[in-house]
């Protein structure tokens, strides 16, 4: 799945789960232009797995590119949602 995800064009925060609540939530943070992005990359990659296809290899993601950007909101809501819970049981 790594590779093809590459071949893509996904980055490892796309294919997260999006059922996930404090996952859903993260995304609802992304900034517009990241939330943006992240929706084209997400509908091409269906397109191309319809297809049968993958992208041309000047627009796989590289190395560089396939940087976990959502992972520091998740932790944010995570720190959020855990800090909410202790106060709820207080």
């Amino acid at each position: 799945m790594a590779n093809s995800m590459l071949f893509l064009g996904l980055r490892r925060g796309d294919l997260l789960n999006e059922d996930d609540p404090d996952v859903k939530e993260a995304v609802k943070r992304l900034s517009p232009e990241d939330f943006n992005l992240r929706q084209f990359r997400i509908k091409r990659a269906l397109d191309l797995t319809m297809k049968h296809s993958i992208l041309p290899k000047e627009h796989w993601t590289t190395s560089e590119e396939d940087t976990m950007y959502i992972q520091p909101l998740i932790d944010q809501v995570k720190k959020e949602r855990i800090e909410r819970e202790m106060w709820d049981h207080k």
